[in-house]
């Protein structure tokens, strides 16, 4: 079945049809998702769908453009929340200089991405990465993970094939999303033909990013066949070895048991 690497149904998009979206995973193949915090609140809310959802689980983390609700308080909570059986990972973290332009900021950004790097190497969890306009300093500061036997993922990859493969050589996975079903994504479709499918995860990052035929809509978790099917055609292969190897190497990185639940949804 497909896994969903990387997605955010606590957001108030998904208020309306939650439960009834979640209910119908399973039916159209998707098995397993990890619903991925941003800030310390939708932390605790991505804790609170996996306890609801046998088929969910929760990364708990702080994005570089939250981090202005982090302090030593916050770190204490995310340390506690780490401990919960369903959390498999740390994230999402790392840096986003798109929006931030000011250098204090910046190496604010730097400092809690290291910090919260340093409580995933404490629980002993990977992590998820956001990236976005900060290739140089983010590949520096995951030198300094791999250093550290951090495993992750580099989640939205946004970058060149080169960058891509050197993230490969440290072991770290690869996210692709909708954004490689797009006419222009030029550059992720060279990622996906130059990355081994072993090094491969499919996310959604729903509700935002969803893929053709429906960009510009809200997107879920029930649109991941599009992505497994382009990926497929650029590496010459079928969709289903896209889902069966990616699969497990969702598993791996999280290190989630494999299984078939008796009770997906209670």
């Amino acid at each position: 079945m497909i896994f969903e690497t990387h997605a955010h149904y606590e957001d108030e998009k998904f208020d309306e049809d939650r439960h009834t979206l979640l209910a119908s995973m399973r039916k159209y193949g998707i098995g397993h998702i990890v619903n991925v915090g941003s800030t310390i609140e939708t932390s605790i809310k991505s804790i609170e769908l996996a306890e609801q959802y046998d088929m969910a689980y929760a990364a708990v983390g702080v994005h570089p453009s939250e981090i202005a609700c982090l302090d030593e308080t916050g770190m204490e909570l995310l340390a506690n929340q780490a401990k919960h059986p369903k959390v498999a990972a740390i994230g999402e973290i790392g840096l986003d200089y798109y929006w931030e332009k000011d250098p204090a900021v910046r190496e604010k950004q730097k400092d809690w991405f290291r910090r919260q790097l340093a409580l995933a190497k404490d629980v002993q969890l990977p992590v998820i990465i956001h990236s976005r306009d900060a290739a140089e300093d983010t590949l520096a500061i995951m030198k300094e993970a791999y250093q550290m036997q951090i495993p992750g993922i580099i989640h939205c990859f946004s970058y060149s094939a080169e960058l891509a493969q050197e993230y490969v050589r440290m072991g770290y996975y690869i996210g692709v999303g909708g954004v490689v079903t797009f006419k222009n994504a030029k550059k992720l479709k060279e990622v996906v033909s130059s990355v081994p499918l072993q090094s491969l995860l499919l996310e959604t990052d729903c509700p935002y990013m969803a893929p053709e035929p429906y960009r510009g809509k809200r997107n879920s978790s029930l649109y991941l066949p599009y992505i497994a099917e382009k990926i497929a055609e650029i590496k010459g292969c079928t969709a289903e070895e896209v889902i069966a190897v990616t699969e497990q190497n969702a598993f791996d990185i999280y290190r989630i048991r494999r299984k078939q639940p008796e009770n997906a949804l209670e």
